[in-house]
């Protein structure tokens, strides 16, 4: 069983930045893809991007050079950080490992 928690949401204008967290108990996850999805209102929950356990990583195009995902495995921890947000970022983000979700954090971009 693996619990995910993440952090870091918020209100930022256009062109900032943020780091979100996600941190991960009753199990390593170091071996594990880490996901992060995100969800906006009125549309399915997409891809954001994607860290295997030998560092390669995936991003969906919307966020390529923009994002990026990271991980600490002697902390069990997982990060995205972004940047030069844009208003199309606005939505529920999750952090997933397996079959496990976090409850998501909200990130809404706006002037």
């Amino acid at each position: 069983q693996v619990q995910l928690v993440e952090s870091g949401g918020g209100l930022v204008q256009p062109g900032g930045s943020l780091r979100l967290s996600c941190a991960a108990s009753g199990s390593s996850v170091s071996m594990d893809v880490m996901s992060w999805y995100r969800q906006a209102p009125g549309k399915q929950r997409e891809l954001v991007a994607q860290i295997i356990g030998g560092g390669s990583e995936i991003y969906a195009r919307s966020v390529k050079d923009r994002f990026t995902i990271s991980r600490d495995n002697a902390k069990n921890m997982g990060y995205l950080q972004m940047n030069n947000l844009k208003p199309e970022d606005t939505a529920v983000y999750y952090c997933n490992v397996k079959t496990y979700w976090g409850q998501g954090t909200q990130v809404t971009v706006s002037s």
